[in-house]
């Protein structure tokens, strides 16, 4: 194939393989299409939550990451539905514990690859406990495509091996898993956080796509100079199907709250 390129073409290029995290993330994005999530565009006031973390970093470890997963794990707890997970037809699980999934930035041949963590019990956790695995994370040793999920002790050859299957066949795969929801929970927490929008020079609303029951993307920190104050953007997924309006509209009201230290 790489010959038959060279031929039909007289640019330079480069072909690199893809990681096995990518098919993921491809197979995420056509799954999520299914889920009727409602899209909440949010916007927080973290003036005082931010002059309160700085005085807690003198003492502890910690990072805004790791405290804004608290606060999510905290509401999370609070609204149990909102991360339910659907079982059979007209069945929902509510969990006790809040499994988180994020990701973290490894390096792979050369190339920066997003991979999964999951915090579990993350509402049982302290911030510095939440922040210490999360750095546990960046420093474990990435040596082939079965330390795709980063702290977990599913099986390396079953990672590797996914990553053969056409995507049609991994669909198959993937709606299977998601009919049990002891195993979604297992494999991939019952809620998502991604701080893509974190790395950007620009205040930007993120609207990512998701197969959890409740998914957070959060954009970076704005100051305003005026008014000295900070502030950044969320965006909330939450799937339609699990919860209704008014549990969602008071989910928000006490996540806001929580993260304004109202």
């Amino acid at each position: 194939m790489e010959n038959e390129l060279k031929h039909k073409s007289n640019h330079t290029y480069t072909i690199i393989k893809t990681p096995v995290s990518r098919l993921f993330t491809e197979d995420v994005g056509q799954l999520g299409r299914k889920k009727h999530h409602i899209k909440i565009i949010s916007e927080f006031d973290i003036t005082q939550p931010r002059k309160s973390l700085r005085i807690y970093k003198k003492t502890h470890r910690a990072s805004f990451t790791a405290w804004l997963l608290k606060q999510i794990a905290i509401a999370l707890e609070q609204h149990k539905a909102i991360h339910a997970l659907k079982y059979k037809k007209n069945k929902l699980i509510l969990f006790d514990d809040v499994d988180i999934s994020l990701t973290v930035e490894k390096k792979y041949n050369g190339h920066l690859v997003p991979i999964p963590l999951i915090i579990r019990k993350a509402n049982s956790k302290d911030i510095q406990e939440i922040f210490d695995e999360i750095e546990t994370a960046k420093k474990q040793a990435i040596h082939d495509e079965g330390d795709f999920v980063l702290g977990s002790e599913q099986s390396k050859f079953s990672i590797r091996f996914f990553g053969f299957f056409p995507q049609w066949v991994r669909l198959i795969i993937w709606n299977l898993i998601l009919s049990n929801p002891h195993r979604v929970k297992k494999m991939m927490g019952t809620a998502m956080f991604t701080s893509v929008g974190m790395i950007s020079e620009t205040s930007n609303w993120f609207i990512p796509r998701s197969i959890h029951p409740v998914c957070f993307a959060v954009s970076n920190i704005r100051k305003n100079k005026t008014e000295e104050r900070e502030f950044f953007q969320m965006t909330i997924l939450i799937d339609h199907d699990v919860a209704d309006g008014m549990p969602i509209a008071r989910f928000i009201r006490d996540l806001k709250r929580l993260i304004e230290l109202k």
